[in-house]
């Protein structure tokens, strides 16, 4: 988003036409997942697209992701009211500084400036399900290791009641958007995609996981926190992994984050396509 110092209707005339549909929020982890997607996006990615570097982990990533959210939530408040934008906005917005050249507005659910909340970045892959140097587009996110041990296992935050660990994609576009990756020849799975505090490095921690969530398909850091915070603002979420490693035991040597960054650089641009079409 990018806003600037001064007030937001110093830059309507200017950036018009970015204004008339809601925006797509990408979060990734770190600055390189980042990168490999505005290269995917191409030079005209800041006309409908904002990717965050929110942080590693479940917490920096819904909170990077909601304050994101609310900073162009109120941007649009003080456009719609013809207001300036209050000058702490910017500080509020923090670290969560994005491609965008200019101030966001529209409307959509909660009269955030987004339509849609994305979860990008590299990740461990299920052997069998994802391939190393595939892609994941996720059919749900899910808090793998959110809940309880007791003397008979793991019960997750549902079976306590306390909650949901799990937040749902958006169906028809993770569906059309695996589809375009798949024409496009790029080896792509579906399932769940599980969100963990600690990345998994043993075998015996792998077959947990999927005692946990029989489906996963591949495990990140960022998901399902991503997923919380749109889901907060009212906003469909899909989550897209490159997977740079096999899930189970730890193997540096072993591992292509060059190859999950170049996939994910790829599939930018098709996501591009899939979503401005």
């Amino acid at each position: 988003m990018n806003i600037t110092k001064g007030t937001i209707s110093d830059k309507v005339a200017s950036t018009a036409g970015l204004w008339a549909s809601p925006r797509i929020l990408i979060v990734t982890a770190v600055d390189a997942e980042k990168d490999a997607i505005l290269r995917g996006l191409g030079n005209d990615a800041a006309t409908q697209f904002d990717v965050i570097a929110a942080g590693v982990g479940p917490a920096s990533a819904a909170a990077g992701t909601a304050a994101a959210l609310a900073f162009a939530s109120a941007a649009a408040r003080e456009l719609a009211h013809g207001m300036a934008a209050p000058e702490e906005l910017d500080a509020a917005h923090g670290t969560a500084a994005s491609s965008g050249p200019g101030p966001v507005a529209g409307t959509c659910a909660r009269s955030s400036a987004y339509g849609l909340v994305i979860s990008a970045g590299i990740g461990g892959g299920f052997p069998g399900r994802a391939d190393v140097g595939s892609l994941v587009v996720a059919d749900a996110m899910v808090a793998a290791d959110l809940g309880s041990q007791t003397p008979d296992g793991f019960l997750s935050v549902d079976e306590l009641g306390f909650g949901s660990s799990r937040v749902a994609a958006d169906a028809v576009l993770a569906a059309r958007l695996r589809h375009e990756l798949q024409r496009a020849g790029l080896a792509v799975s579906g399932g769940t995609a599980v969100t963990v505090s600690t990345a998994t490095g043993t075998a015996q921690t792998a077959a947990e996981l999927l005692r946990r969530v029989p489906d996963a398909a591949a495990e990140g850091m960022e998901g399902f926190g991503v997923a919380t915070a749109a889901q907060q603002f009212g906003l469909p979420v899909l989550e897209l992994r490159g997977i740079s490693n096999a899930v189970g035991p730890r193997d540096r040597d072993a591992w292509r984050i060059k190859d999950a960054l170049d996939a994910l650089q790829v599939a930018s641009s098709i996501l591009r396509e899939v979503i401005t079409s």
